[in-house]
Parts: C-alpha cells; structure tokens; sequence
C-alpha cells in the first residue's frame, strides 16, 4: 500500500509559491527599495576593496592582522593574498569579500537583539527556537528560489539568502552568553539599583562579549561558505568562478577559486578569533588561569 493512500496530499509547496507570488506582487516596491539600498552599499564596499591597488588593499589587511594578533598572521595573511593575486582572484576575493562584510553585518545587526531578547523572556526564546531550527537545517539552495523571484538575479538574493543563513549562531551564541551570566552578579546589580537597560550594558554583555564574538566568527564563516551558493543567483566574486568551472568541468579554474576561498576564510577565522581573545573579559579569564 502506498503512502498516498494512506493520506491525502499535503499542497504545501504549492501554498508556499503562491504565498510568494503574492508578497512579490504586493510588495514590489518595498523590495525594489531594498535591492536598490543594498546594491548601493555593496558598490560602496566593493569600490574600497577593490579601487585601490592590490599589494595596497593586501598590506592593509595584513596590518589588520598584525595589530589583532601578531606578526605571524600579518606575514601569513601576506602570503596568502599574494597567492590569491599571483592566480589572478584578487578582483573575485574583494567581491566575495564586500559581499560576507555586508550580510554578515546585516545578519549581526538582526542576530545580537534577538539574542538578547531570547535571553531575557523564556517564551520568546521558546518561539525563536524551532525558527531557527529551520533556518539552520534548510537546504541553503531552497532560500535562493524565493529570493531570486522577489529580488531577480544578482547580488541582492545572495545577500538577503546569506543573511538568512547565517544569522543563527549570531542569536544562539548571544542568547547563551548572556544567559550564562551568574545570577549573583546581576542580582547585586539589581541590588545597587541599577536598571535592566545598565545591568544589560554594563554586566550582561560586557561578560557575555567572548561567547558572542564566537557567535560572530561563526556568523562570518556561515557567510563565507554561501558565497559559492549566491554564485548560482549571479552574485558573481569567487562563487560565480567556482559555479562557472563546474559548469564547464574545468578543474584549473575551480581549484584557483577554492584556493582563494580558502584563505579568505582562515584570514577571517583567524582575525575575528584574535578580536575575541582581546575583549577584557577573555583577558582576564586567561589571565586568571595562568
């Protein structure tokens, strides 16, 4: 016996289309907005990282590097760029750059309120929770159909879809930061009569700040890896060189973009990772257990 005669089909997916058919019909001049304000900023952002020469871009990256952490990372991430530009990817890099700088402040801007907010009321946390279940276990190529209808091709639904994405451990991290505050602390808070609004500022956060700085390095990793998927919705940068040697089964071209995303990637791992360990608290922390 089959399952369908068992019960009825579910239209769902069809209920979904039409759904999305009517917010894109309804809502176009909304969503024409949007795409106009974020191909601005990505022009913006783009134009800084990738108008100047390369080495100039390459050596102040690398000076980023060497003031977070040391030399060791400012020499490596030299090296690393001087290998994305000997196989001709700088331009893609600064592409596919621009494009993690803004969805994953997009994402942070959307993630760290509400994480705090979860943080602060059991129902709300109890609400987001199988939100962002879906969100982290939906197939990411499902996000870029309804993005690429609403906003059409381009680097408008590869930015929208990376925010969706990644935006998840951003409010995970948040709210358990902050929930792993010691109660004892904020009660001598409440106790010295500050508000709710300076506990936040002043205790909540500023203790909480490692564990969401891991949430933002797993923000802009999540970010990093949909830049190959946004290539599928032309968003261009090292995403649409890697979908274009597929296309054409051209293993030079692939490996030269996969390199290049590589060591964006560990440049960015490893300099939100050394932003981390330099808040005060992480200081302290390591401080006390040497």
């Amino acid at each position: 016996m089959s399952a369908t005669s068992i019960l009825p089909r579910l239209p769902l997916g069809d209920a979904v289309e039409t759904a999305t058919d009517w917010v894109t019909s309804t809502f176009r001049g909304l969503f024409r907005a949007v795409r106009d304000v974020v191909e601005l900023v990505y022009d913006g952002l783009d134009a800084v990282l990738g108008g100047p020469p390369a080495w100039t871009v390459a050596l102040a990256l690398a000076l980023v590097a060497l003031l977070v952490k040391g030399w060791r990372l400012a020499v490596g991430s030299l090296v690393g760029f001087g290998v994305v530009i000997a196989v001709a990817q700088w331009d893609n890099a600064m592409d596919s750059l621009a494009l993690v700088l803004l969805a994953s402040v997009v994402a942070l801007a959307l993630a760290v309120p509400l994480g705090i907010w979860a943080a602060r009321d059991d129902r709300v946390s109890a609400l987001l929770r199988p939100v962002l279940d879906l969100m982290q276990t939906m197939p990411t190529f499902v996000y870029l159909i309804p993005m690429a209808i609403i906003f059409r091709v381009g680097i408008v639904p590869g930015v929208v879809a990376t925010v969706v994405f990644a935006m998840v451990p951003g409010v995970r991290f948040t709210e358990l930061g902050i929930r792993q505050v010691d109660k004892e602390v904020v009660e001598a808070g409440h106790a010295f009569g500050s508000t709710e609004g300076r506990i936040l500022r002043q205790i909540q956060l500023p203790l909480a700040l490692p564990t969401i700085m891991a949430g933002v390095n797993q923000v802009i990793m999540l970010a990093l890896s949909m830049v190959v998927v946004a290539g599928l919705v032309g968003a261009g940068g090292l995403g649409g060189d890697v979908v274009n040697a597929l296309t054409r089964v051209d293993v030079a071209l692939g490996v030269e973009a996969g390199l290049s995303v590589v060591i964006l990637a560990m440049y960015l791992d490893r300099v939100t990772a050394a932003l981390a360990g330099r808040a005060p608290v992480s200081r302290a922390l390591a401080a006390a257990s040497a």
